[in-house]
């Protein structure tokens, strides 16, 4: 196809932290085609973060339809706006299916599909981290011609545009204390990637007497998470199930630190700038999936093996200790 593409689709539809690493590549893309009309396919949990970001122009939230009616729905629908270009950014076998929808006349299409126009072909893909593979695919596809591959070299996602909207905290009476951000949750079906409770509330005694405040942030299913680390320090404020995204990036770029398990709301704090400590089990490979920016990764096979005392050693490395105030 000739020219700059005119109308563009992304697509995006995984967990939330691989949905904010990937806001990365949909900067780039944006850059690159700054007069096109550009479209994400992704899922509603993503619809409204996408919405607020400067990099799409409309958001199709039906990217995992259900069942063979809804599936040739949504082919139809991405045929029928007879985009240019496609970025496949989910690079699963679910997306590129769609690439075979567009059949017999594709559009200009990144990423693993057979047969596709700009494949990404590095046969390193599958271990690199998603930053790197991302820039690596654009590189591929000619809109980055200067991406850095390298290990930790791409460049990680910029929330400033969300975390530059989001309200000011109202400030409470008496001199505030630094606050640190814990993020004890995580995906249900994956409890091995979770650092107890009981730790969570260790550290948060240790941290609430050396002068900080502790807010602990999740799903409202988490609840339970929090109330036990209360048990352990009742000052702890339990936010669990009252912060949308927005509010993770505004909390976290206020925090002086953010500890958490390997999940979507971490990504989405160390995005907007905090200083973020992430605790891996050996269920997961921080080399390709941890967040970036100010991030210090602390791993154990067996995460109940970590002690709090390491992961206090870890904030005081990653932060200088406040002055010790009870106001």
């Amino acid at each position: 196809m000739a020219g700059e593409p005119k109308k563009i689709l992304v697509i995006k539809l995984s967990a939330l932290g691989d949905f904010v690493l990937a806001l990365a590549a949909m900067r780039k893309i944006r850059e690159a085609h700054p007069e096109a009309h550009i479209t994400l396919l992704t899922t509603e949990p993503f619809e409204g973060l996408a919405k607020a970001s400067p990099y799409v122009d409309a958001v199709d939230a039906g990217g995992r339809p259900q069942g063979p009616g809804a599936w040739l729905g949504l082919v139809f629908r991405l045929r029928a706006a007879k985009y240019d270009r496609v970025y496949d950014l989910q690079t699963s076998s679910r997306s590129s299916l769609m690439f075979y929808g567009f059949l017999p006349f594709p559009p200009e299409w990144s990423g693993i599909a057979w047969g596709c126009s700009h494949p990404h072909r590095n046969p390193r893909r599958d271990h690199m981290h998603t930053l790197e593979r991302q820039a690596d695919q654009l590189k591929h596809a000619g809109i980055w011609p200067d991406a850095p591959t390298e290990p930790m070299s791409a460049p990680p996602p910029d929330l400033s545009w969300i975390v530059d909207k989001a309200p000011a905290p109202r400030p409470g009476p008496g001199v505030q204390r630094p606050t640190v951000l814990l993020i004890p949750g995580g995906s249900a079906h994956r409890l091995e990637k979770r650092w107890p409770a009981e730790r969570y509330g260790e550290l948060a005694r240790a941290l609430y007497d050396r002068g900080y405040d502790i807010v602990i942030i999740g799903g409202p299913q988490e609840g339970e998470l929090a109330h036990k680390i209360q048990r352990i320090l009742p000052q702890t404020r339990d936010l669990t199930g009252r912060t949308d995204f927005a509010r993770i990036a505004a909390l976290g770029a206020r925090a002086a630190v953010v500890v958490g398990n390997d999940t979507g709301p971490l990504h989405l704090a160390a995005a907007a700038g905090a200083p973020t400590i992430v605790l891996f089990s050996k269920s997961s490979d921080p080399a390709l999936s941890a967040p970036r920016g100010h991030v210090a990764v602390l791993q154990a096979a067996d995460l109940t093996d970590l002690p709090a005392s390491a992961v206090l050693s870890a904030v005081d490395n990653m932060t200088p200790q406040p002055a010790l105030n009870r106001a």
